[in-house]
Parts: C-alpha cells; sequence; structure tokens
C-alpha cells in the first residue's frame, strides 16, 4: 500500500477490505482480496483528493475483483458487458459510460478505463452530461486492467492505441471521435450527441428486444 497515506486513511481502507471479504466470501481467499485492495490503492495514490481515497480504493477494488469473478464464471453475467477505454478515462470514455447506463435504463452493466489516466474527470463533460440528467461528479479516472478487459463482452477503444490487451471471443471497435480535453462546452456536447447517436446503435444490437 502507498507509503504516502496517512494512518487514518489506512485504518478506512482496512475497513473497505473487510467489506470486500465479506460480499465475495468463499470466492476469493483473503490474500487475494489484501493484494487487490494493495494494488488498488497503489494505482489510485495520485488522487488530489485525499480524502476520497478510501471510498475511491473501495469502488475500484471492488470492480476489479467483480470482473475477476465473471472472468473466471464464479459470477454469472446476468447482462451484457461494455468496456469502454481511452487515454485519460476523462472525458470520452466516461461519457460514453454515462449514456450506456442512461439509455439502456441500468440492462447493460457498462465499465471505462484508460490507457493513462488522468486525476480528475474534465469539468465540462461533467456539465455537459449534467444537461441530460447524468451525474458525473461521483465518477473518477481508472487505470486500464486486465481483468475489466477479460470479463467485457464489447470493447470499445477511444484513441489508445494498442494499449488495450486483446482477449479471444470478444467484440473489439475503435470509435474515432474528437478529444474532448482543452474544447470549450459546445464542442463537448457535439462530442457528446455523437457518442449518444453511437451508443444508441450500440445498445439497439445488443439489446434487440
Amino acid at each position: 500500500m502507498s507509503e504516502t497515506l496517512d494512518p487514518i486513511t489506512r485504518n478506512q481502507i482496512h475497513h473497505a477490505a473487510e467489506e470486500l471479504h465479506g460480499e465475495f466470501s468463499g470466492i476469493f481467499s483473503t490474500e487475494t482480496i489484501a493484494r487487490y485492495i494493495e494494488e488498488s490503492s497503489d494505482l489510485l495514490s495520485g488522487a488530489r483528493i485525499s480524502t476520497y481515497v478510501p471510498l475511491l480504493v473501495h469502488r475500484f477494488a471492488r470492480e476489479r475483483l467483480l470482473a475477476l469473478a465473471q472472468s473466471q464464471g464464479d459470477i454469472e453475467k446476468t447482462q451484457p458487458e461494455v468496456l469502454f477505454v481511452c487515454v485519460h478515462n476523462a472525458g470520452r470514455s466516461q461519457m460514453a459510460a454515462g449514456l450506456v447506463k442512461l439509455r439502456s435504463g441500468g440492462r447493460i452493466h457498462v465499465r471505462s478505463a484508460g490507457s493513462d489516466p488522468a486525476d480528475k474527470i474534465n469539468p465540462a463533460v461533467v456539465e455537459a452530461m449534467s444537461e441530460l440528467g447524468v451525474d458525473m461528479e461521483q465518477e473518477f479516472p481508472k487505470p486500464l486492467t486486465d481483468e475489466v478487459v477479460a470479463a467485457a463482452d464489447v470493447v470499445i477503444t477511444m484513441g489508445c492505441g494498442d494499449a488495450c490487451p486483446i482477449y479471444p471471443g470478444k467484440r473489439y471497435e475503435d470509435w474515432e471521435l474528437d478529444d474532448p480535453a482543452g474544447q470549450d462546452l459546445e464542442t463537448v456536447r457535439r462530442i457528446r450527441d455523437d457518442l449518444d447517436a453511437r451508443v444508441g446503435r450500440l445498445i439497439g444490437e445488443l439489446l434487440p428486444d
């Protein structure tokens, strides 16, 4: 675990680990969960708002463990799984994930990640998505890890090159879109609307009924 964490934060992360032990009892050993907590803490150690670190570590580690259990067949997948990947996970992939949640009514499980994640979501992206009723204030950039790729049925990349590992039997697509980083709100809205149209088509393919 990152040595930069203060004792109070370390204790909070310890409690988060205990919650995960209960949730994944019988699936993962204590040692595996502890390793994922430690890795997730290190991967997120650059978070600017240290008060939020325990919550983010818990959420990130939980999602990774869930993905690992799904890819191993220990937890049944009851919904299509989609992963969006861009470089910073601060704009395009976050908007796409939020739009899938919104337009599918929660019938598709969606994750997003970045090959080189930023330290926060682009504020213009948060504002543009809020106009559609999607609250992204609690979202945060997440590093790309193998288990979330392995658990996905569809992997959609956006300008991250060959950073995403390739697993057989999965559907891969690359969506060419402008990067909202440094763009004004009107441009971000245009990118959002382009994504919305693509997401609509994707949902129609994954949920044809």
